[in-house]
């Protein structure tokens, strides 16, 4: 059975995954763990424990069996209204989120609450944190200035035509053995569509992690993000994300990209224009130098939403 091993965070890792598990593979998600925005965190402050939300949407899209319906529900309910507790201080936690956080208590570690959880969900394949250690992601723009947190990269309050030149962790943070391991031993490594510098590059700059990609066999493979993100890839193509993906990963250029080539609905566009996004151009002159194969087509979902459609990429990442 093929070893094939994502790596991103978030709902670019979901979407794919979901896709995946429809295939006979052999599935390890690797997943960002230095998110600090909303219910992870609040939970991550309060209760020192790895940020589980990128775990948890990795853990719902492998899930599987009779009960997997009814559980991915459970793990997925928010407590957006009324109030958990007498002071409300549940209000906007997912259950999946919170349950996590039991987990890691009960059983000692974070590592073994994520293991319990795919027990729980009887999820196909494995999902694993790029690394346990608890740090914080960095990132220096062009004109110097430092910006601490996910949060505050994923939602810039600082301006976002300044562009962000570097990411790091503070204080460093080590891959996981595990992780190594499942990466050197990955017949492909599959980069997820997500945000560039608040979900991919985290997963780069940990001690040890561009070390194994670069030593593993496997054929590397980028989904290219739909859409620009304000404060991060504004002004970016295709090719400028593979060129920043290669820089951090040690790559000369990727065995291949998926580029989506359709064009969004205009009432999406309008939308999405408002927060300051719009389709990131598929260059594909450009792109030549960082890819051996570049496979264009239809690759997104018909929803009102910017996603990719699960089973169109899984196909064809399966093929690969």
């Amino acid at each position: 059975m093929k070893k094939v091993v994502t790596i991103g965070g978030g709902t670019g890792s979901y979407v794919i995954l979901r896709g995946l598990k429809m295939y006979t593979l052999d599935i390890t998600a690797v997943v960002n763990m230095f998110d600090s925005g909303g219910s992870t965190g609040v939970l991550r402050d309060e209760f020192g424990v790895l940020p589980p939300g990128d775990v948890r949407r990795c853990l719902l899209a492998l899930s599987e069996g009779k009960r997997a319906e009814i559980v991915r529900k459970l793990f997925a309910y928010r407590f957006d209204t009324g109030k958990l507790g007498t002071n409300g201080s549940g209000r906007g936690h997912s259950f999946g989120n919170l349950l996590l956080v039991a987990l890691s208590s009960i059983y000692g570690s974070d590592i073994e609450g994520i293991k319990k959880a795919s027990e729980l969900l009887d999820i196909k394949g494995k999902v694993l944190p790029v690394s346990v250690d608890k740090s914080h992601v960095h990132a220096r723009l062009e004109d110097g200035t430092e910006i601490e947190g996910e949060g505050n990269i994923d939602e810039p309050k600082h301006d976002g035509e300044k562009h962000i030149v570097e990411v790091f962790l503070k204080p460093e943070a080590h891959v996981l053995d595990e992780t190594a391991d499942a990466i050197l031993d990955a017949d492909t490594i599959i980069i997820c569509p997500g945000d560039l510098y608040s979900s991919l590059m985290p997963n780069f700059v940990v001690k040890g992690m561009s070390e194994a990609i670069q030593e593993s066999t496997a054929k590397k493979v980028l989904v290219a993000p739909l859409m620009t993100k304000w404060g991060e890839t504004n002004g970016y193509t295709v090719s400028m994300v593979a060129k920043e993906l290669c820089r951090y990963m040690g790559l000369e250029m990727f065995d291949a990209i998926l580029c989506n080539t359709t064009k969004p609905d205009p009432a999406m566009l309008a939308a999405y224009a408002e927060e300051k996004k719009v389709p990131m151009p598929v260059d594909t002159t450009d792109l030549e130098t960082y890819a051996t194969e570049i496979i264009l087509g239809d690759f997104a979902s018909e929803s009102d939403l910017a996603r990719h459609d699960s089973d169109k990429v899984a196909k064809v990442l399966a093929e690969l």
